[in-house]
């Protein structure tokens, strides 16, 4: 079992931090607004250790401090201090009284676990099971953004997906829920007043809970000296308005390594089919190129010998459409894949037109295709 940590600050925002620095670790954090609320807390629970900040309203560390020597229950529980400042006599005040150690605001968040490190064991927690995440994931969005139209717009291009937006008008509180929620990926308006859109950057790159997230600027298109600045200072892309609901998903597909396989790939009864949607597009073919090597050859690599390409739903077919299918096949051909396709009547009225696929056997639906891949004979209608 895990080590108990009694934390009393009063700013919801340092608890945050503390909370964010130690989730990795295998403790439990009590939390106390105050002095009083703090021994009350300390008396019913025994930590093994208090983090206590001096300056609080209602009854300060220094005060508290006292109490807890006084107590038969608490006054062995190690104590480290936070101050705002780290003048001689504050300090020798508070190592009379016995604390452990002391820090000094702002905190460092590797100093944090480092010195509570001394004082009791802090073992990491074992890692869950990892897996790639996906597209349709509930990720968390937070939308900085001081105009509410953004975030509203930022709901409606997602409202597809899972994916849980929240909205917040200014850096300062964004910070505050970053440390408390950390999100998956954060959009943020460039344009937020006293460049705060790239402060809060560095506020987020220099907490351990947030360093890692992505941050997508958001930017009207002309704003080109500004995207630039963005792109140098480390932002991950830049999303311009009016934004492109497509584009807003690409670059969180993107920024994320979002597995989208499984909106295009599937294994039925040991035949890899390749569904293509409604619409398809650059973007799309992009999404599936990406992945279709791979997905081949694992397919094959785990005794999978058949493929079929489903084109059924699509309603208008290009050039775009036709130099995609026949790079699939290619791939499939150097995989030694049987393959069959199946189309829809706009998928054959245009290979008809192409020298390369005039000839292609058009299935109507999968259950034609099945009969193909296993020998079977299947009426064809022209």
């Amino acid at each position: 079992m895990g080590v108990k940590i009694l934390l009393v600050e009063d700013s919801r925002v340092i608890r945050a931090m503390v909370g964010a620095t130690l989730r990795p670790y295998d403790c439990t954090i009590v939390e106390a607004n105050d002095g009083q609320e703090g021994l009350d807390l300390a008396e019913r629970h025994k930590p093994d250790l208090i983090i206590l900040d001096y300056s609080m309203p209602e009854m300060n560390g220094y005060e508290m401090l006292s109490r807890l020597r006084k107590g038969a229950n608490t006054r062995n529980i190690p104590v480290i201090m936070l101050t705002s400042e780290a003048s001689r006599e504050k300090v020798v005040k508070v190592l009379k009284l016995g604390v452990k150690d002391y820090l000094v605001k702002p905190l460092n968040e590797e100093l944090i676990a480092e010195r509570i490190g001394r004082f009791v064991p802090l073992i990491k927690r074992p890692s869950a099971v990892l897996r790639d995440r996906r597209y349709d994931d509930a990720l968390k969005v937070l939308v900085v953004d001081n105009k509410a139209a953004i975030v509203d717009q930022v709901k409606e291009g997602v409202n597809d997906t899972p994916w849980e937006i929240t909205g917040l008008g200014d850096s300062e509180r964004a910070m505050a829920w970053c440390l408390e929620n950390t999100p998956d990926i954060i959009f943020v308006n460039l344009a937020l007043p006293e460049k705060s859109a790239f402060s809060f950057l560095q506020n987020l790159r220099a907490n351990l809970a947030t360093n890692a997230v992505p941050v997508i600027g958001l930017s009207v298109k002309t704003a080109l000296e500004q995207q630039s600045a963005a792109l140098q200072a480390g932002f991950a892309c830049v999303v311009t308005k009016p934004i492109d609901y497509d584009e807003l998903k690409i670059r969180v597909t993107r920024s994320l390594s979002l597995d989208t396989s499984y909106k295009y790939f599937d294994v039925s009864d040991e035949v890899l089919i390749i569904r293509m949607r409604e619409t398809f597009n650059s973007n799309v073919a992009t999404e599936i190129g990406n992945q279709l090597r791979s997905q081949l050859s694992d397919a094959v690599d785990s005794g999978i010998g058949k493929l079929m390409v489903d084109m059924s739903q699509i309603k208008r077919c290009d050039v775009t459409l036709i130099k995609f299918v026949l790079n699939i096949l290619a791939l499939g051909t150097e995989l030694s894949l049987k393959h069959c396709l199946i189309g829809s009547d706009a998928i054959k009225e245009a290979c008809a037109s192409y020298e390369e696929t005039k000839d292609w056997m058009l299935l109507e639906n999968v259950e034609q295709g099945r009969k193909v891949l296993d020998g079977e004979d299947v009426a064809v209608a022209a």
